[in-house]
């Protein structure tokens, strides 16, 4: 990535390169006029986050992918403060003529209408009831959501028409919304992913700079599960050389917090993705990049990434065999083994769309 070293910005890209995939001018620092500025003005500044707001015509998306549990979900933001490494997302940002790297961080956009445009397509006549996923995208709780509580509105709109949604999110952020959240799973309306990729903080500040601690996810489970709702441990990505070797710990300390079952997907890394990754095992691990790689593209069929349906998300190969047999006797083990979440989609009660109120008729 050309740029300036951003190792010390508390951001998880180490670079701000633009895409090649649409052949956009690339972004280069460089000359002895750089060296002065250091001299004059010192180390740069971290880079801040911008919030800009979006008004899209819709805000559930639909997908057909066969290997995806949900049809629909909602994406109240784009880009992630969160700042993982490994974000599959970070592509996304390309189609905006941004970064995927740093831009991706710190150039985000909010959907302040989406509660509204939520109510207005629940309400449509033919609307049919599945549920709603939030997070298969960016995270709905990133630190913008404390301000912005688009996800909270949108959730409002849920309690009140009845509507099941998931969640995954790697944030404690999300036991703000404990209040609809547990009536919702009360009435299994709700579910809940946490993220835990790592126990190791030091790992967990270079590879998910702006996301919660390790034992704030973990504190995350305890109080959903004490408050009734169902609860799921997400360990993904699972990193060859960096973390598979916490998979068992992980799923240890996710039982203990109340976890209901456990799943995981093998490192991603598509095109943009891949560079990011790299740069970032350059800086915080060269002892071991190349290994590390090596590893991943093994259970890639020799590639960084493999898109095709179901090898996406399982990798093939002895790595892949491996990482498979140990995390489905540690599941087995602590009583994690996944069970289908099915939730009620029959007590949906659609709203007016020109109200908030429900519709009594």
């Amino acid at each position: 990535m050309a740029g300036r070293d951003h190792r010390k910005t508390g951001r998880g890209a180490t670079g701000n390169a633009v895409s090649g995939r649409f052949d956009l001018p690339a972004r280069h620092d460089e000359g002895d006029w750089l060296d002065a500025r250091d001299l004059i003005d010192g180390e740069a500044a971290a880079p801040r986050t911008e919030v800009t707001v979006e008004h899209p015509r819709t805000i559930i998306a639909r997908n057909q992918s066969p290997d995806i549990p949900f049809d629909r979900s909602i994406n109240p933001y784009r880009g992630c403060e969160h700042g993982c490494v490994y974000c599959y997302a970070r592509p996304s940002h390309t189609y905006l003529d941004l970064s995927p790297g740093l831009d991706f961080e710190t150039r985000l956009f909010a959907k302040p209408d989406a509660a509204i445009l939520l109510r207005k397509e629940l309400a449509k006549p033919g609307y049919q009831v599945r549920p709603i996923a939030f997070g298969t995208n960016t995270d709905p709780y990133q630190p913008i959501e404390r301000d912005w509580r688009i996800t909270r509105d949108c959730l409002e709109v849920l309690a009140a028409c009845r509507h099941p949604v998931t969640i995954t999110t790697k944030s404690d952020r999300i036991l703000r919304d404990l209040d609809l959240l547990g009536d919702m799973a009360a009435a299994n309306l709700a579910a809940v992913a946490i993220s835990v990729t790592t126990l190791d903080p030091k790992i967990a500040q270079t590879l998910e700079p702006r996301a919660p601690r390790p034992d704030k996810r973990l504190a995350a489970i305890r109080a959903l599960s004490d408050a009734g709702v169902p609860v799921f441990a997400s360990i993904s990505p699972i990193i060859p050389g960096i973390t598979d070797h916490e998979i068992e710990a992980i799923l240890a300390a996710v039982a203990k917090a109340g976890a209901k079952g456990s799943f995981y997907i093998p490192i991603r890394l598509p095109l943009e993705v891949s560079g990011i990754f790299q740069d970032w095992l350059d800086v915080h691990y060269p002892d071991r990049a190349s290994k590390v790689m090596a590893i991943i593209r093994s259970l890639r069929d020799g590639q960084d990434n493999d898109s095709r349906f179901f090898g996406r998300m399982q990798g093939s190969g002895v790595w892949a065999d491996l990482i498979r047999t140990r995390f489905r006797i540690a599941s087995r083990q602590h009583g994690l083994d996944l069970h289908d979440i099915k939730l009620d989609c029959s007590q949906f009660t659609a709203p007016r769309p020109d109200s908030p109120q429900l519709s009594l008729f």
